[in-house]
């Protein structure tokens, strides 16, 4: 498979093996990545599969939780994240 390796800047691109670390691929291209690292992953792994390692994620940020609930009609309760970040305390502002 053929991605940005910048994506993967805190890790040896060339030892990664795609189908054990399924999750940190997929979560790394959709917030980070770009519309051909996106396609170049629904190939690879298909939409269920990305859909599922997705709905498991712990780490997905809000912009990329609200794509993902739309692109696969999802509501995003149904993303582990989103209790993550609905529980996370924020800066009060002044």
């Amino acid at each position: 498979m053929k991605l940005t390796e910048s994506l993967f800047w805190d890790t040896d691109y060339r030892s990664l093996d795609w189908d054990r670390h399924a999750r940190f691929v997929i979560e790394r291209v959709v917030m980070y990545g770009t519309l051909d690292d996106w396609i170049t992953i629904r190939q690879y792994y298909g939409a269920d599969k990305i859909r599922l390692e997705m709905l498991e994620s712990a780490e997905l940020d809000p912009k990329s939780l609200a794509f993902l609930s739309c692109i696969f009609d999802t509501p995003p309760e149904k993303f582990k994240c989103f209790t993550r970040i609905r529980s996370s305390r924020l800066h009060w502002t002044f």
